[in-house]
């Protein structure tokens, strides 16, 4: 600061001018501008904001008279997208504490470690999860305090607890004087990266981020006022895209969903309303390959946010012709999920799909509120020309960047090495600035000392119309040291040969970069639905001989 300027030198920060940003502000202004304006639906148990406010409040009192918790600790929990994982965006860091939100498709040995690296003191837990807690808290040397949740719309299950979620809200005061961060820097989450090699990593967040990214998804979706959007992104992931906190910001509505399905994401389109929802590709894929059953007709728009995969244009095709468009975005954990997005030009509507397709695959652009991105030599850290070819490392700063990984200073002296948070992706960048992912750097495929993008021939992949789903490896080969293998799911009623696959494939890119085979089998994705590479790439050295 430059003290010595009459802007600066007796006008310093105080009470009146100066507050922490907190997404926790949002659902305060929201409860008393728009208190009567439904808040949150779960089946066909609804209730709106001042309630909802009540509920967030009731809870950070109850954990604190019960469960003793104090700022800075952590509270769990393990939740499908119901009322009580959304009440805990507020609940735990009103005092002050940090949510930990668990993947609920983790394994026991998983979930233990990741209760124990995080210290959780408390943990919120549905019964429908209790073999796995059970299990998870039976390898502890000390367990967290547990309560139950036993909703009524869930398959039931054993209680494991000491309390159930509603009866400790029963004791909480829903007039209670929550804590707001005496530093925007305070953590406001821990979120775990997927681990696909060793242990996964914490990821904390902090309360300045959280409003950001939340006020950054309203800018980069033009999001309006009470819009009423649909929970299929499962909240567990970098807290839901801080849509948590976005659908108060903006007075909407939060219609949860315990269960992902076409036919349960049609019925909340017809009968809630839905205007938008966030979601993997294999979401766009339960909608286009609906059966007449599980479709319902609605008469609004919808908005739609995905990531991972870029929509092939026959799927964007049919979701628009359902009144589904699509907004395609880029992030990671690391980043508070989007950071990136394909900002739309109005000149390129008149494009024919394919085209369009072609602009939409593009990671494309910072989001508003993060600062920059860049694509750059992975060591020196110099920008690449922006020819659309330059193959580099994706690089990001900004607001939305993580404090760090959870007691793992190596780990996040590495990631930020330079004054950039290292992504780990490979993409060039084109004439225009939007930036183009080609894959991760350990996706890459060197063929005879050829670099071939696995992304690049799935994408060419997407475009038959047998394939449903797909994913490119290396499988080790003996002349050229490696060659792409693909995996691939057909849709339903469709059948294509591996050679009918490779022959298409050759009659559009370099014959280096085909299939030398394809594989028809049931790809394994992660919980948010993106393909997981490291388990194709095991079965591609088994396919191999080795």
């Amino acid at each position: 600061m430059i003290r010595s300027s009459p802007f600066e030198r007796d006008l310093d920060r105080n009470a009146a001018n100066y507050v922490p940003l907190t997404p926790l502000s949002f659902l305060r202004r929201t409860a008393s501008v728009y208190p009567h304006r439904t808040a949150v639906i779960h089946g066909s148990w609804r209730y709106d904001w001042a309630e909802a406010y009540r509920r967030c409040r009731r809870l950070a009192s109850a954990l604190q008279s019960h469960a003793a918790i104090r700022p800075g600790d952590t509270v769990a929990v393990m939740a499908p997208n119901t009322p009580p994982m959304w009440e805990a965006h507020y609940g735990v860091p009103m005092l002050g504490a940090v949510l930990n939100a668990l993947n609920f498709r983790l394994d026991a040995e998983t979930i233990a470690f990741i209760l124990e690296h995080g210290e959780a003191k408390v943990l919120i837990t549905d019964t429908e999860f209790a073999p796995t807690i059970k299990a998870a808290l039976a390898s502890m040397k000390s367990p967290p305090l547990v309560i139950d949740i036993a909703d009524p719309q869930g398959p039931g299950g054993e209680k494991l607890g000491e309390i159930e979620y509603e009866d400790l809200l029963a004791k909480g005061d829903p007039e209670f004087q929550w804590r707001m961060p005496e530093d925007e820097w305070e953590a406001i989450s821990l979120n775990y990266t997927s681990g696909t090699t060793g242990n996964p990593k914490g990821v904390v967040y902090h309360h300045r981020g959280a409003y950001m990214n939340a006020v950054g998804n309203v800018l980069t979706w033009s999001l309006g006022s009470h819009p009423v959007y649909l929970w299929t992104l499962p909240m567990f992931h970098c807290n839901g895209w801080c849509f948590p906190w976005t659908t108060a910001a903006m007075a909407g509505t939060n219609v949860c969903l315990r269960k992902t399905t076409a036919k349960t994401i049609y019925d909340a389109f017809a009968e809630s309303g839905v205007t938008h929802l966030c979601g993997a590709p294999v979401v766009m894929q339960m909608l286009v390959n609906a059966t007449d059953e599980e479709r319902r007709d609605f008469p609004q728009d919808v908005k739609m946010m995905t990531a991972a995969a870029p929509p092939p244009a026959s799927v964007l095709a049919k979701m628009e012709a359902q009144g589904i468009h699509v907004t395609h975005v880029y992030g990671l954990t690391e980043v508070y999920g989007p950071a990136m997005v394909c900002a739309w030009h109005e000149e390129w509507s008149d494009l024919p799909l394919e085209e369009q397709a072609q602009k939409k695959a593009r990671q494309g652009v910072t989001y508003p509120v993060q600062e920059a991105a860049m694509v750059a030599h992975p060591e020196t850290l110099e920008p690449l020309p922006w020819n659309g070819a330059s193959l580099g490392e994706v690089f990001m700063r900004g607001n939305i960047t993580m404090k760090g990984y959870l007691k793992n200073p190596e780990a996040t002296e590495k990631a930020f090495e330079g004054g950039w948070f290292h992504t780990g992706d490979l993409g060039v960048t084109h004439p225009d600035g939007y930036i183009e992912l080609k894959d991760r750097s350990k996706d890459i495929i060197i063929s005879g000392g050829e670099n071939i993008s696995s992304i690049e021939v799935e994408d060419l992949l997407y475009r038959h119309p047998a394939v449903a789903a797909c994913g490119v490896v290396a499988m080790p080969d003996e002349k050229w040291g490696e060659t792409p293998c693909a995996f691939v799911e057909l849709q339903p009623g469709q059948s294509v040969t591996g050679e009918d696959l490779i022959a298409f494939c050759r009659e559009r890119i370099a014959h280096f970069k085909c299939p030398r085979r394809i594989v028809f089998e049931e790809i394994p994705k992660t919980s948010t639905g993106k393909i997981q590479k490291f388990n194709l790439r095991e079965r591609a050295r088994e396919l191999a001989g080795g």
